[in-house]
């Protein structure tokens, strides 16, 4: 309870004539302190000397305010929100108003006001999240189908003769083709989670082919990047396009810090082989204005934020997080007070007996693959023409079934020593197609391939787990479909 006067000039602070011992504390001062010392609407009690000028211009216009909300500021600086219920009226001197005012500390209840706040709008950012990747699944589905079918044909014309013109233009093509289907994985591995696939790769190429889908940004925002790339990096095995994605977060966070807060910035990214360690480690640095420590003991937590409402999910780093761990790696950050940030991701060095054996074993296979028969059911043709020429001459026996239904009546009538086929199809799709094949030959159902322009949902990624068939994205090389045929027929 407080009882004394106010006045609308700042510089004048009123007077205290009778205030409750609660009041007191509450405003952070002694018990002993004289209560004609303590002045709640002081001009420097208030955070924003605007809301000062709006609660007592109200206040005094219409004689009473009720749970009025105001931010004030404790003796000793610390921040609390209160509730005011007040009457004013006619003063003996000249200038102030007679205020008497039930003041309520409610910093509490606003805090978990403010919680409730950040759940909801953080369950609407997952909800726009899935129905986001539901809709970039059908859309990359529908893309990676004719892009496959362009990738397939530029490989096939690339080996022929040709004259120069025609060799550069193939040669373009094939790059600006793989380029737009590095995009569309991106947009997947952003929207969903992608099955992972592993193979040996080289961090320093994965690092190049990220920095340059951010090349065109990066120019417009005038973000420089150096890189470091240490020479002869020994092979990690790993999932190229969820290496990709912990690349994409840490750059793409690293250019927003620093064109926040400088409208520019300097970028560095370094490879080394720790050898200690036997791990291969890959650094992003900026020149940004740091991690604060309070944010550094949560920045991988799912969505947590430092960006505006709208501006980030919170989920990347925590989807970086996950990634280099499942990896059996590991990431940190690091920020010295004179700013900047570093972003540190170790993956460990795979055997070089792994690699051996894979080389030994297509090697080996490449006797099993000549004569073999091979059922490719595909539903797009131009997609499926490529593919068989390129089997064909491999030295293959390769059939061709338009659809689920006619490749089933094919399987019923003779035997293939392997089945190519696309996981979504109309009318009989891939799981159906593979589960008459397992009911038929449980050899044959080991020698099944599938490909797919997206992993469609949790009921096909929980499929080709538990089926253990391989599988290939598209748009896919017709190299890596020879060497996963190779595979199966060893």
């Amino acid at each position: 309870m407080f009882i004394g006067t106010v006045s609308p000039d700042p510089l004048d602070a009123g007077t205290t004539e009778a205030i409750n011992p609660h009041l007191r504390a509450m405003l952070g001062y002694a018990p002993g302190t004289p209560y004609a010392r303590v002045a709640p609407f002081a001009a420097e009690r208030f955070v924003d000397p605007a809301a000062r000028t709006a609660f007592l211009g109200r206040l005094l216009t219409e004689g009473a305010v009720t749970d009025y909300l105001l931010r004030l500021r404790r003796l000793d600086g610390d921040l609390l929100w209160v509730e005011v219920t007040a009457h004013a009226g006619p003063s003996r001197r000249k200038g102030l108003s007679q205020v008497e005012a039930l003041i309520r500390n409610v910093s509490e209840r606003r805090r978990l006001d403010d919680q409730s706040r950040d759940l909801y709008q953080q369950l609407l950012q997952a909800e726009k999240m899935a129905a986001l990747g539901q809709t970039i699944s059908g859309v990359a589905h529908e893309l990676n189908n004719p892009l496959a079918t362009i990738l397939s044909w530029a490989e096939r014309l690339a080996e022929r003769n040709l004259d120069e013109t025609a060799r550069r233009g193939i040669d373009v093509i094939l790059g600006e083709s793989e380029r737009a289907a590095r995009i569309v994985r991106n947009l997947l591995t952003f929207a969903r989670k992608r099955q992972s696939t592993r193979s040996m790769i080289d961090l320093n190429q994965v690092v190049r082919e990220t920095l340059t889908l951010r090349a065109y940004e990066q120019r417009l925002t005038n973000i420089d990047v150096v890189t470091a790339l240490a020479s002869g990096l020994p092979p990690v095995f790993a999932d190229p396009h969820q290496i990709q994605q912990v690349l994409l977060n840490l750059v793409i966070n690293a250019e927003q810090a620093m064109l926040t807060a400088n409208g520019r910035g300097s970028l560095v990214l370094r490879t080394w082989h720790d050898g200690e360690h036997n791990a291969v480690v890959l650094q992003v640095s900026d020149d940004g204005p740091g991690v604060p420590p309070d944010v550094k003991n949560k920045i991988f937590d799912p969505f947590f934020t430092t960006k505006e409402v709208g501006k980030g999910t919170g989920l990347g780093l925590t989807v970086a997080y996950a990634i280099v761990q499942e990896h059996g790696g590991s990431i940190r950050v690091d920020s010295p007070p004179a700013g900047g940030a570093s972003f540190t991701v170790e993956f460990p060095v795979s055997s070089v007996e792994h690699a051996a054996r894979a080389r030994s074993a297509s090697g080996a296979a490449d006797d099993a693959v000549r004569g073999a028969s091979v059922l490719l059911v595909e539903d797009e043709r131009a997609l499926a023409m490529a593919v068989v020429d390129a089997l064909t001459e491999a030295g293959l026996q390769v059939e061709h079934a338009g659809d689920g239904e006619e490749a089933l009546a094919r399987v019923r009538q003779k035997t293939y020593d392997v089945v190519i086929c696309d996981l979504k199809m109309p009318r009989v799709d891939g799981m159906m197609l593979y589960r008459a094949i397992a009911t038929a030959s449980s050899s044959l159902a080991r020698r099944v391939i599938f490909v797919t322009g997206d992993v469609a949902g949790p009921d096909a990624e929980r499929f080709l787990e538990e089926s253990g068939c391989r599988w290939l994205a598209k748009p896919f090389r017709l190299a890596d479909l020879l060497r996963t045929v190779r595979e199966a027929l060893a």
